[in-house]
């Protein structure tokens, strides 16, 4: 049963701040039990313990961080279903695609956990003395990768498992040996406790402090700013938009010790339709593209928001198949009624912009919260001219850029900020304008595909799920893939060191 507790060091507190419930998107209803906000004392207990565990968990061989990650992956899947029920009741998101989503999450722990067997993460850099060297010996070197130190994640609205609790960016904290201080995202706070309690149970069966992990509460901005601005903590990880990003990133960069601080702000995702590509298979790209920027209401940050093409006959069949498809649109539940608002507000701002016509809108769904697909066109020199085009708008809705020829497709391209995706869509005959487009589409995003649509992250050590500002904070780094942990470390040199003080795993 949920108590409604902050878990701080592996032990349940209740909070006395501001009382806030759960509200099923579905239907509007609250949802039990009473989250109470956490209070500046607890926020102090959560930091100070994660401080008080980095040395000893910071020590720990990889092999026995595996299997702490293996252990929480093992608990999360002994919850069964009561975790999937919970997380449909919070979120209006159906079954199979958390059910998708909990095996994502159980997996990258296990990836971490198979990386830190191996080995490579933490192998030594080693230079051996030369005491003979002339004109001056060289002393014994050895650089090893080190933990930062407590970190603090923020839970994100759109993948309450995934990109939560026990996701991408607590899987690779653990795995870096860094404590934890997560604060839940208020629209799933039942799930966040059901998954925090998982990683509690797994920290004490593995014999490990108890401030390896806390979880915290709250529906405003308070528990987050003192997050932030802790001196215990060393490194931020965060999912959401950019306005909450920008403002935390603020409050990290102010404080008398910077820390780093990974975001990942959102991106409209751009699609280029090369003209021979377009021009092949028109109702098809349609067909696909819909099917990408409806995906999960559109609450994606790889949905593809921004659709590029050129003038002609091909473009015209592609978007009045597109306009159809959309106007077909299943209205699916957005995930809390203030992003559904949110979504609202947006759409409707850009129905009012000069230059834009709305091409085709789902019907009205009569439910609450429903997201309407939207599809959007504007010619190429009215999205250059107005930077509010490339604005993302959470949710399933799309802007067509039409472009009057090559060079105008080749102005959007450079004019657009950084991205975390950008996509070709191309047949042979499209060479020539794909090599020009290429270098500047990998200058301003992290992932460029080539004939596939952005949605779908890979977990592997391949991927990179960044890019350069303002789709994240650091475009050097990535939230997705095993080189998510490098965030979490920093190079250590150890020089002339004795063989007793000589770090054990230089071997």
């Amino acid at each position: 049963m949920l108590a409604g507790h902050q878990i701080i060091a592996g032990r349940g507190e209740p909070g006395s701040g501001p009382v806030f419930r759960a509200v099923n998107p579905a239907d509007a209803a609250t949802l039990a039990p009473d989250y109470a906000s956490a209070t500046p004392t607890q926020v102090d207990a959560a930091c100070n313990a994660a401080r008080d565990a980095f040395p000893n968990f910071g020590n720990t061989a990889p092999d026995q961080r595996a299997s702490l990650l293996e252990a929480v992956a093992a608990e999360i899947e002994a919850v069964g279903e009561a975790l999937i029920e919970r997380a449909m009741d919070e979120t209006g998101l159906p079954e199979a695609r958390l059910q998708g989503e909990r095996g994502r999450t159980t997996g990258q722990l296990r990836m971490f956990a198979e990386l830190l067997r191996q080995g490579d993460a933490f192998k030594p850099v080693v230079d051996a003395a030369l005491p003979d060297r002339q004109p001056a010996p060289r002393p014994h070197l050895v650089r090893l990768n080190r933990p930062l130190g407590p970190v603090a994640v923020f839970g994100a609205a759109n993948f309450p498992l995934a990109f939560s609790v026990a996701g991408g960016d607590s899987a690779s904290a653990l795995a870096a040996g860094c404590p934890l201080v997560v604060k839940a995202h208020p629209g799933h706070p039942g799930t966040s406790e059901i998954v925090g309690r998982a990683i509690a149970r797994a920290v004490e069966a593995c014999g490990l402090p108890g401030g390896v992990f806390s979880l915290l509460f709250d529906d405003g901005h308070a528990v987050g700013g003192a997050l932030v601005q802790h001196p215990a903590i060393k490194a931020v990880g965060f999912t959401g938009s950019r306005r909450g990003g920008l403002a935390l990133s603020a409050l990290a960069t102010a404080r008398p010790e910077p820390i780093p601080f990974h975001a990942e702000m959102g991106s409209i995702n751009p699609v280029f339709f090369l003209p021979a590509a377009l021009s092949a298979r028109p109702q098809g790209h349609a067909e696909a593209v819909a099917a990408s920027m409806q995906m999960g209401a559109g609450q994606f940050c790889t949905q593809p928001g921004l659709l590029v093409a050129i003038e002609g006959s091909a473009l015209d069949a592609f978007a009045a198949s597109l306009a159809a498809t959309v106007e077909q649109a299943v209205c699916q539940t957005m995930l809390t009624p203030g992003i559904f608002q949110a979504y609202q507000q947006a759409v409707e701002r850009r129905s009012s912009t000069p230059g834009v016509m709305l091409l085709a809108r789902a019907g009205a769904p009569g439910q609450p919260n429903r997201c309407r697909p939207c599809l959007f066109a504007v010619d190429a020199g009215t999205f250059l001219a107005d930077a509010s085009l490339a604005e993302e708008i959470f949710g399933a809705s799309s802007l067509l850029v039409r472009c009057r020829d090559a060079d105008q497709m080749r102005d959007v391209a450079r004019s657009l900020e950084g991205q975390l995706t950008a996509t070709l869509q191309l047949e042979n005959a499209d060479e020539s304008l794909a090599r020009d487009l290429m270098p500047v589409l990998e200058g301003v995003a992290g992932r460029v595909l080539c004939n596939g649509y952005p949605t779908g992250v890979e977990v592997c050590a391949a991927m990179m799920h960044g890019g350069p500002y303002p789709a994240t904070t650091d475009g050097r780094t990535t939230s997705v893939g095993t080189a998510a942990m490098q965030r979490w470390l920093r190079p250590v040199c150890y020089q002339g060191l004795p063989d007793f003080l000589r770090p054990e795993a230089e071997g």
